[in-house]
């Protein structure tokens, strides 16, 4: 099976070593990889990240920037000068508009990410954080301030993927991006996860890309794991 670029495996795995040789695994069944924090703050984490995109892989650098504006500016610039496919900040009007400006300022064509609401979270936990609105609209709210910011996309669950789709395209922006975690093949266990779906509902709801972590790197053969969710989306239009 050909690796499908809308792919996205999680190399959440806690150190270096046992991402480059899960990436050996893999092989040419996976293009697009993330590496989130586990890994980045670890001596040597972005050197990997680099590592790995020189070598023609798709590199999704999962930071979460979520700072004053002028330091997510900053370090937005620092990791598009660096070389990045995907960055991750989280979705608040200011640490979005410090993204763009520092992304913007490198010349680079790295593509910001807007984090709505962590799959993790339910109405129940928005709730105990102090927010009033639940998963849904919050996502929502986020979605149009993704837009007016003019980030690349944004992360969101499968559940809330159809009503990021419809706001884009209702803002003539086919082009963005809706990236979503939280996806599980038919079967899988759920792990942290609370809003969920499977690989081929999450496309037909509007993803753009899917992120799938344990269901790969922690199946007894990888790369047939990988290959098998491959498979499940082939016939969905990209």
């Amino acid at each position: 099976m050909t690796a499908d670029p809308r792919l996205i495996v999680g190399l959440d795995l806690p150190s270096i070593d046992a991402a480059r040789a899960m990436v050996g695994r893999l092989g040419e069944t996976v293009s697009a990889y993330k590496i989130g924090l586990t890994l980045l703050a670890r001596p040597g984490g972005v050197a990997f990240a680099h590592e790995l995109r020189a070598a023609g892989r798709i590199v999704f650098q999962d930071w979460k920037l979520h700072d004053i504006g002028a330091q997510v500016e900053g370090a937005a610039r620092a990791v598009a000068e660096g070389g990045c496919d995907l960055l991750t900040v989280h979705a608040e009007p200011q640490v979005m508009r410090g993204a763009v400006k520092g992304r913007d300022a490198a010349g680079s064509d790295t593509k910001l990410l807007a984090v709505t609401v962590l799959t993790s979270l339910s109405d129940a936990d928005l709730a105990d954080i102090g927010y009033a609105a639940g998963a849904a609209d919050l996502v929502e709210r986020r979605v149009r301030q993704a837009l007016d910011c003019g980030m690349d996309g944004v992360v969101s669950s499968p559940l809330e993927a159809a009503r990021a789709r419809a706001l884009a395209e209702a803002a003539g922006r086919p082009d963005f991006l809706v990236v979503t975690p939280g996806v599980r093949p038919e079967g899988a266990e759920l792990g942290d996860q609370q809003r969920v779906a499977t690989p081929r509902d999450a496309l037909r709801a509007g993803a753009s890309h899917l992120v799938v972590a344990r269901p790969v790197v922690a199946a007894a053969d990888p790369a047939a794991a990988a290959s098998a969710i491959a498979g499940s989306i082939a016939d969905i239009a990209r």
